[in-house]
């Protein structure tokens, strides 16, 4: 028996040592050209600077639009380029964007808001899509939001002075065979 498992461990042996290929005749050297300048430029990503990262409006009445505008500067070695620019929600849009930047030119964009909320602090964020080695970067507007005068008043619900979600007592008799009978 150990001859026979002796016999297949060595069969095995050879039929999976034969399958390999020689993996260095598999690369092609034009790949590797390609490969070794894309790592030599690889250093060679366009980075942003933003003359603020955050923007706060201050208190603005509800429903009040306002805007601000975002600069930003590519402090790398290539070109900038900013494909997209989105927000958090619709009452944040932001607009007018410089869709690529040279090294050492400055962008920007407008964001415009509108407020609305009930006597509360309101923050949205704006992602930017760009080619920098992050890939994404993040700018942030804030805002207390007056509450909406013409608002309805919220009230309290009316109170009868027990409580609506208590278990109701239940009578039950205690004559025989009247058992489970409910009496009120």
């Amino acid at each position: 028996m150990k001859k026979v498992i002796l016999g297949l461990s060595a069969l095995c042996m050879v039929a999976f040592t034969s399958c390999k290929d020689d993996a260095a005749s598999k690369v092609k050297s034009e790949n590797v050209a390609v490969a070794a300048e894309r790592d030599a430029n690889a250093g060679d990503l366009p980075s942003i600077s933003f003359d603020k990262t955050e923007h706060d409006f201050g208190t603005i009445e509800n429903g009040t639009p306002v805007e601000t505008t975002f600069k930003y500067t590519n402090t790398g070695n290539s070109m900038l380029v900013v494909s997209n620019i989105k927000s958090t929600c619709g009452c944040t849009v932001p607009s007018n964007w410089t869709k690529e930047v040279a090294p050492g030119e400055t962008g920007e964009f407008t964001v415009k808001f509108n407020g609305k909320g009930n006597g509360n602090k309101v923050s949205k964020s704006i992602t930017m899509t760009t080619n920098t080695e992050k890939g994404k970067e993040v700018v942030k507007i804030t805002a207390f939001v007056e509450k909406d005068p013409n608002a309805p008043a919220r009230t309290a619900p009316a109170t009868t002075g027990t409580n609506p979600l208590a278990t109701p007592a239940v009578k039950s008799s205690t004559q025989p065979g009247h058992e489970g009978h409910n009496h009120d």
